[in-house]
């Protein structure tokens, strides 16, 4: 019987651990007070456990390294997770977009169902105990933490990221790696607000767009489009297709973001649209007759940007400035400043080079009973359950493997 030692007591280590303390002996350090401090958090305190929708459609939520998550996901479904969840006494339900959630709206609920599953296989949990160093000597991995020196066969590193520091994701995880030759790719944030440097930022601050679309374009060319709700603040833009965007394009450079507030109208469609608003307010001055079309505060923003003056009336109005009408309504433009710190994101991005890693197993190529899983890794997927479920797949997986 081996000697395990799991880092992290996020849903990626207590899965790992629980997996691993059916063959081995398991120790799991957490740095924190209690486990699952970040899970608590999620889901504005309800736990967007994992979502309901086929495995197989998981990779078109996963926005880097899906293909290397295929082991991990198929080992262990999401079905699979609800199943093992279930034994364990946890009642969930399903909600708009196939999210899960407990039954209670309580995270407390999942992270107690997760003490109990540690609790029957009788993994050993360390609470305020911060690993502080991992030698890799002949005699297997030497950990440093609280001033005491403990030999272990094999280490499951699910530190987590860097995102919400304040939970205890504080990169230790690559750290570990790094001390131990491992490569780690760069750090970004994942599911974060957008800062714009628009001046009409003051003027929409509070007010929120429904169904509307996000497009990201570069040289003409759409490279990524979002379609939903969408929240102006003081900094710039954020709700779901926010969110959702920022994960593409945190990489990306020489891009331009452009919302379309109309989108299920085409440009023909919506210039017919404005036609029959003309018609109706052919005496009105342009800035009273886009009132049926337009949030009040976005008339003066887009007659600004179409260069149209506001108090032309509606029959002076020539079909050149009409166009440009149009295409500003479907193409506002948004100047694009950066992304809001990773503290405010809701996953890191980066992490473990998958290259360091075997993808049916996830230890390390290198370092032998060397295993990482959850967001610790080089992979991160979209709002919806589908983070959660990743960690729970990849600390299956390598809790098995062991």
């Amino acid at each position: 019987m081996k000697k395990v030692a799991v880092i992290g007591g996020g849903p990626s280590g207590m899965m790992a651990a629980y997996c691993a303390a059916k063959n081995n002996d398991v120790t799991l350090f957490e740095k924190n007070e209690k486990l699952g401090k970040k899970l608590f958090i999620t889901g504005k305190g309800r736990c967007n456990l994992t979502n309901y929708r086929d495995i197989s459609e998981y990779f078109d939520e996963i926005v880097r390294n899906g293909k290397f998550l295929y082991s991990a996901l198929y080992s262990m479904s999401n079905y699979d997770t609800l199943e093992l969840f279930e034994k364990y006494g946890l009642k969930y339900k399903i909600e708009r977009g196939n999210r899960v959630f407990p039954n209670s709206d309580k995270s407390s609920d999942v992270i107690k169902t997760y003490e109990k599953m540690l609790k029957d296989v009788d993994v050993e949990i360390k609470l305020n105990t911060k690993v502080d160093s991992i030698l890799n000597s002949k005699i297997g991995f030497i950990l440093d933490y609280n001033n005491t020196r403990k030999n272990f066969d094999a280490v499951i590193i699910a530190t987590g990221g860097i995102s919400y520091a304040a939970t205890g994701s504080t990169g230790d995880g690559y750290k570990f790696a790094r001390d131990l030759g491992l490569k780690v790719e760069d750090l970004y944030p994942g599911l974060v607000p957008i800062e714009l440097k628009d001046d009409f930022l003051e003027e929409l601050q509070g007010i929120t767009l429904k169904n509307v679309t996000l497009k990201t374009v570069r040289n003409k060319k759409i490279l990524h489009e979002e379609f939903g709700d969408l929240l102006f603040a003081h900094f710039g833009i954020t709700g779901p297709i926010v969110l959702r965007t920022s994960s593409y394009i945190n990489r990306l450079e020489d891009f331009k973001l452009f919302l379309d507030l109309k989108p299920a109208l085409n440009f023909e469609k919506l210039e017919n649209r404005l036609l029959r608003d003309f018609e109706k307010n052919i005496n009105k001055e342009i800035k009273n007759s886009l009132i049926d079309l337009l949030p009040k505060k976005f008339i003066p923003i887009i007659l600004d940007i179409s260069k149209v003056k506001s108090n032309k009336f509606v029959n002076e109005i020539t079909k050149e400035e009409r166009h440009r009408l149009v295409n500003s309504i479907k193409n506002m433009p948004l100047t694009f400043k950066g992304l809001l710190n990773i503290n405010a994101a809701i996953v890191t991005s980066g992490g473990i080079s998958i290259r360091e890693l075997n993808p049916s197993t996830l230890e390390s190529k290198k370092v032998p009973n060397l295993y990482f899983c959850g967001e610790v890794l080089d992979v991160d997927a979209l709002t919806g359950g589908f983070n959660i479920q990743i960690a729970n797949s990849t600390g299956y997986l390598a809790g098995n493997s062991v």
